[in-house]
């Protein structure tokens, strides 16, 4: 998959631009595009690296691809690296792009995945190639895994396969994937936030029922009405400030490299000096409730007798019961509540060998720039792993320009990455790869 643009480009950044040209696009609830052809297009990658991946399919077109790679030292602990390959819809209608396009302008790779995450898929295929075609190994065993359906919860994807294929991750303790690794400026100072946990996931469907008739009668059973009550309740809902070990950690290190004091302004405050990055860092200091569906009625003058909402809750890790009951207690009896999916929280402690070659490794290529725990307000396959007792982080490494909003380019509009952070992260991560 040539073209004239791929003169002067990075291996990493053709491999992006391949692959996001496969429209991966997971509309979630089991719809979905299917990663099977990028799936094939990365196990050829694989292959010509002579490694023997092998694809696995949880339903028809729904494709994962792992393969293992044999380290030098075979009494440590093999290390998960893994991304995931499907993608959020993007309508085009509101790109100045085609977010299927893989358009290349501006020194930027432009399209949906570009940062979530075929970047980091085409970093690792690029690293970890480096280090074989170089005629090394990897300093341990490595677990290269591609998951499909990470973007509906990983059930067709990295659970189905740590339900049925556990044995593809033996001897693994610890794994690096998104979202983490990346730049922030502080102050004109950068830093980097190394994803050393992420928040818990509690996907609702409310469902309000009431009497339907003609849209020109008094009918105070309404659904719909009863329903949008319930979705403003738990759309207005201000959650409280929890801190967590790892937010006190990064609110008390902001302040320090901020030159603030959090115990006066308060953390809100701390992280909103932070510029961009408070885009993902707010939503982790407290739980989150966003409505994010609406399906109700069918006809102008027809007043329905069901109206449903999708809601996303994310929770700190292990408060998904006080949450939901919360919620429950919020809209009342008249709404039903079902779950829908529900997914682990996770917390590692910011220290340990990895996250020392970590903060390592990036002092090497980005010399005095400090490395911060953060806490993922979102969710990765990471959870599913965990069920196998691996502890995983989250190591994407990029250096990016202080105006780019990185956090505002996950399931947005004009989803773009910049060329040399595409670079960097090969030459950070193959350096991680080939020493840990």
């Amino acid at each position: 998959m040539t073209d004239s643009t791929d003169t002067g480009l990075d291996e990493t950044a053709i491999i992006a631009r391949d692959l996001i040209r496969f429209d991966t696009t997971n509309y979630g609830e089991g719809r979905s595009n299917g990663e099977a052809e990028a799936a094939q297009y990365v196990e050829a990658r694989l292959s010509a690296m002579g490694l023997a991946p092998q694809l696995f399919e949880s339903d028809p077109g729904r494709t994962s691809v792992v393969a293992r790679v044999e380290g030098r030292n075979a009494s440590k602990p093999a290390l998960v690296v893994h991304g995931h390959l499907d993608v959020v819809p993007a309508d085009p209608r509101n790109w100045s792009v085609d977010p299927f396009g893989g358009v290349v302008k501006d020194g930027l790779l432009w399209g949906r995945g570009a940062v979530d995450m075929k970047n980091m898929d085409a970093m690792i295929l690029t690293a970890v190639g480096d280090i074989l075609a170089a005629g090394e190994q990897p300093e341990r065993d490595l677990v290269l895994a591609f998951f499909a359906d990470e973007e509906d919860g990983g059930r067709r994807g990295s659970h189905f396969l740590v339900d049925t294929q556990p044995q593809l991750f033996a001897g693994a303790t610890e794994a690096i994937s998104e979202v983490g690794g990346y730049s922030i400026d502080l102050g004109g100072r950068r830093a980097y936030l190394l994803q050393t946990g992420e928040k818990s996931l509690v996907w609702i469907k409310l469902i309000a029922r009431g009497r339907a008739a003609h849209g020109s009668r008094l009918i105070k059973d309404n659904a719909i009405t009863k329903l949008a009550e319930a979705v403003v309740a738990i759309g207005r809902r201000e959650w409280p400030i929890q801190l967590t070990g790892t937010t006190t950690r990064l609110i008390a290190e902001l302040g320090r490299l901020l030159d603030v004091d959090p115990e006066q302004v308060g953390p809100d405050e701390v992280v909103l000096r932070t510029g961009t990055a408070a885009g993902f860092i707010l939503a982790t200091l407290r739980a989150t409730s966003n409505p994010t569906l609406l399906d109700a009625g069918y006809k102008h003058n027809v007043i329905p007798d069901t109206a449903e909402a999708l809601i996303d809750i994310r929770t700190l890790p292990g408060d998904e019961d006080r949450v939901l009951a919360e919620v429950r207690a919020l809209i009342g009896d008249d709404v039903e509540i079902q779950v829908m999916h529900r997914d682990i929280g996770l917390e590692a402690e910011f220290g340990g060998e990895l996250v020392d070659a970590i903060t390592g490794t990036l002092e090497r290529h980005d010399p005095g720039a400090p490395v911060l725990p953060y806490l993922l307000s979102g969710g990765t396959d990471n959870k599913a792993l965990s069920l196998l007792g691996i502890t995983g982080y989250g190591f994407a490494p990029l250096r990016l320009p202080s105006d780019l909003d990185f956090p505002g380019m996950f399931h947005g509009v004009d989803e773009r990455v910049p060329l040399e952070a595409l670079v960097f992260g090969r030459s950070v991560l193959r350096d991680l790869l080939r020493s840990y």
